[in-house]
């Protein structure tokens, strides 16, 4: 029976627990309890996968790598693996400028808790806003903002991130098929030569695209595509200009 009352009494302590607190800072703002933030933060490990997508230099870098693979010819060469980690790695090595100004105004001066956390986020939104407003076209930006039903703003800051976000992606996909395009082009010509050959020579039962794979491997190689691909990317960010 003692057992039974000590585990009730334990049992009613757990439960009186506050999960919830919101705290009045002398500044007039709130900040939410450890365990609200902690409950916060795992949800919003969700929403990191689409925020790395969305958010920052790999949506572009992705998809000029599968239209490279589709202009060799090749369905699986690099694997979808290969590109994935390529587009990550290369992603990180672009965004770190980025990432180490959010870590100066922001990580760090909560680390030391010098901000809330509201303050904190609200400062690490600046340089990736920054940097989104950079690599967006500012059509894209006016036609989110009709569509918001935003009329005018002072700056393109001001905007909420919600009109940000789906512009900066609208312009990263135009931007990495307009770089496609430019790789597509000497391969085409190359599918062109060998398809021209092959039927004036009457072998139209050979595949085009077996002939002129390995040229496109050799052109790539000797003009060292790999290097020039990922400079040229990087330069489209302002990287090494």
């Amino acid at each position: 029976m003692a057992v039974m009352f000590s585990g009730h009494v334990f049992a009613q302590e757990e439960l009186n627990l506050p999960a919830l607190q919101l705290t009045t800072n002398p500044d007039g703002s709130q900040e939410y309890s450890v365990t609200l933030q902690i409950l916060i933060f795992m949800t919003a490990l969700s929403f990191i996968p689409a925020a790395v997508i969305m958010m920052t230099s790999f949506t572009r870098i992705v998809v000029i790598m599968a239209i490279l693979r589709q202009a060799f010819g090749l369905q699986q060469t690099p694997s979808n693996q290969v590109i994935i980690g390529i587009t990550l790695f290369l992603t990180i090595f672009i965004m770190t400028p980025v990432y180490n100004q959010i870590d100066e105004v922001a990580i760090q001066p909560y680390l030391a808790e010098q901000m809330t956390s509201v303050e904190a986020i609200n400062q690490a939104k600046v340089p990736l806003r920054a940097f989104m407003l950079e690599q967006t076209r500012i059509k894209d930006l006016s036609t989110l903002a009709d569509m918001a039903g935003i009329e005018s703003v002072d700056r393109p800051e001001d905007l909420p991130m919600t009109v940000i976000v789906p512009a900066f992606v609208i312009s990263e996909l135009k931007t990495a098929f307009q770089i496609g395009f430019m790789l597509f082009i000497p391969f085409l010509i190359i599918d062109l030569v060998v398809a021209s050959v092959l039927m004036a020579m009457g072998m139209m039962m050979l595949s085009p695209m077996i002939v002129s794979l390995p040229f496109k491997l050799m052109l790539f190689v000797l003009v060292d595509g790999w290097n020039l691909v990922i400079g040229t990317i990087a330069a489209s960010y302002g990287l090494g200009s």
